[in-house]
């Protein structure tokens, strides 16, 4: 049997047979092929060797970044942090004069793009795409340069993509060879913006500080229904948190990145989902994205940000080359006018909004929005009952077919008022570093100081059943606010929302965020009382309480009328410790103050 499958993995069957069982391929050819080079030219990537079939590994790639680089005056290589298996994270510069250090740029007045590839090892179109950019950027023409600086990651997650074979994402075509989602620690980095655990993303959170990027780009590759669009981007939702930012993205920038990928042969297209992918053309999803997710997380921190989907079953070709289009668009675009996108990051940045929504997650009520309507470049598509999952599936047939669809963007359904201020205890310097990491400005008070605050109590919440993202979450129904003043030790952190960051900061501190710190679990030890009372002191006491206090006397009386109270002696006795004052009163307490 060992002897079989070695023997079908060294002449392809699997690979074969993945192949056979991908939907059938829309054929395709543009003049973005133009931009390859030959195997015999002294500079073609690892990739185009192969006819951009394959991707080389990641020492490789490394390795003929650095060759470029010492080629060139243009481009220096920097490492930028670890991964989590003690890999180096490179980063490429692009500048002209020649930048060794991040201060260099922050003198600089040109606009700095940021592009990173592989944060989702699999999908690593970027990288080889990226490489043939900035060659042919330093080689053949560097006029951009004189403009704007150029700042690219080629894989964010090396960890993973070592963990590279033909098995690694069936539903995609191609490369030959593929990298693993998540890094060694089966984290997935797109989901680590806002709790920033990783090394990966905390290594990127420094880059965006200490590299002045103006613009952001995370490049991927997306499946689920079949379409014809070989590229889709997505930045904000319609309630974005950067309304200058977007505007700008979306006016200025998108219309000409869709001229410049028709022109060579692509098929543009927005970043949507179906709500059901066996009924695509019935309506289709505008994605909201939270701050746990590249763009959500730019579009909090005024930090424009474009997530791009190049489509699974495009061939790997077609996708690098649609990437390499896409990125020179963006860069002639800034260089042709960098400084209007500045302007508009500022005037997020300097605003100081009374009160901000809270993005909605995918169990919105579509029941209640109103959709748009989408000129949809589908596919065609039949269905048939399966007989090996005992219902309908679909089956694409590699034909256009194109439709009006109606469109859903969820709509925000919380809005929160800022406070001045929010307090940290120094009992919690692990959020408060992580607060640090995203950049937040905060005071750390040097002795004890009393704070008149609101803080929430847990009233109703449900711990996760399953670990996601290698925390257990806790979903919050129902709290109340109470008001009181509360003694914060030294080394706590008083932060302000008169701060750029005040957008994000609420996203992380507020429970009702599905990214706060709470959420992801980080509060565990508020959900268990640490003392108790025994039955013999509890029962004399509650005689004395009903004695002293007619109003509590009518009170238990009205619990009593549930039978199901009423029945259980245990929940009679803990009904007057919880009412009594040695009851503890930090229980369900969430420890964050707010100053108001």
């Amino acid at each position: 049997m060992k002897r079989l499958l070695l023997l079908l993995l060294t002449y392809g069957y699997f690979s074969n047979a993945t192949a056979q069982v991908l939907p059938p391929e829309l054929p395709w050819s543009g003049a973005s092929e133009k931009y390859m080079r030959a195997a015999n030219h002294p500079w073609v990537t690892p990739a185009e060797k192969s006819g951009l079939t394959e991707t080389p590994d990641y020492q490789t790639t490394i390795n003929w970044l650095q060759k470029l680089a010492d080629s060139s005056p243009l481009l220096s290589m920097q490492p930028i942090g670890k991964s989590g298996q003690n890999r180096d994270l490179w980063l490429v510069a692009a500048a002209k004069p020649h930048i060794q250090k991040p201060e260099q740029l922050q003198k600089s007045d040109k606009a700095t793009l940021l592009f990173h590839a592989g944060i989702h090892s699999g999908e690593i179109d970027g990288k080889d795409a990226g490489m043939m950019f900035l060659r042919d950027l330093v080689l053949e023409d560097s006029s951009v340069l004189d403009k704007i600086n150029i700042l690219f990651i080629p894989v964010l997650n090396p960890d993973g993509h070592e963990n590279s074979s033909q098995f690694a994402r069936v539903n995609q075509r191609g490369p030959v060879e593929m990298g693993w989602r998540t890094n060694a620690r089966n984290l997935n980095l797109n989901r680590d913006y806002s709790k920033a655990e990783t090394p990966e993303i905390q290594a990127l959170l420094k880059v965006f500080q200490k590299w002045a990027v103006d613009l952001y780009i995370d490049i991927h590759v997306t499946d689920g229904i079949d379409y014809q669009y070989d590229i889709t981007w997505g930045s904000t939702s319609k309630f974005p948190y950067s309304p200058n930012i977007d505007a700008w993205l979306k006016k200025e920038l998108y219309p000409e990145l869709q001229k410049a990928l028709r022109k060579q042969g692509h098929v543009p297209g927005p970043l949507i989902f179906a709500r059901d992918n066996k009924n695509p053309e019935t309506s289709l999803v505008e994605w909201s994205p939270m701050a746990r997710f590249s763009n959500g997380y730019g579009d909090s921190r005024h930090l424009p940000t474009i997530l791009i989907e190049n489509h699974s079953l495009k061939n790997y070709k077609q996708r690098v080359l649609g990437t390499y289009v896409f990125l020179q668009a963006v860069a002639d675009r800034l260089a042709k006018d960098g400084k209007s996108l500045q302007n508009a990051t500022m005037q997020d940045r300097s605003a100081r909004p009374k009160k901000i929504n809270l993005p909605p997650n995918w169990s919105a009520d579509f029941s209640k929005i109103i959709p748009d309507t989408l000129d949809y470049l589908g596919v065609a598509y039949k269905k048939y009952q399966s007989p090996i999952s005992g219902t309908e599936e679909v089956q694409w047939l590699g034909k256009p077919k194109n439709a009006r669809v109606p469109i859903f963007s969820q709509a925000p359904e919380i809005q929160i008022e800022l406070p001045k201020a929010y307090w940290v205890p120094a009992s919690r310097s692990d959020i408060i570093e992580k607060l640090q990491l995203h950049g937040i400005k905060m005071e750390i008070v040097q002795k004890p100081t009393n704070v008149a605050a609101q803080f929430y109590r847990l009233e109703k919440y449900k711990v996760s059943g399953s670990a996601y993202e290698g925390r257990v979450r806790l979903a919050i129904d129902e709290m109340k606010i109470e008001e009181h003043e509360a003694t914060f030790a030294p080394g706590s952190a008083r932060i302000t929302t008169d701060q750029a960051l005040a957008d994000l900061l609420v996203l992380l501190l507020e429970p009702r965020s599905d990214d706060s710190f709470i959420q992801w679990g980080y509060f565990h030890e508020i959900l268990q009382p640490t003392e108790y009372i025994e039955a013999y002191v509890i029962e004399p006491l509650a005689q004395k309480m009903l004695k002293e206090n007619p109003e509590l006397r009518k009170e238990f009386e009205q619990a009593l009328q549930d039978e199901k109270f009423a029945k259980n002696p245990r929940a009679r006795l803990y009904w007057f410790y919880k009412r009594s004052p040695y009851y503890d009163k930090s229980y369900l307490l969430y420890p964050v103050g707010r100053e108001m």
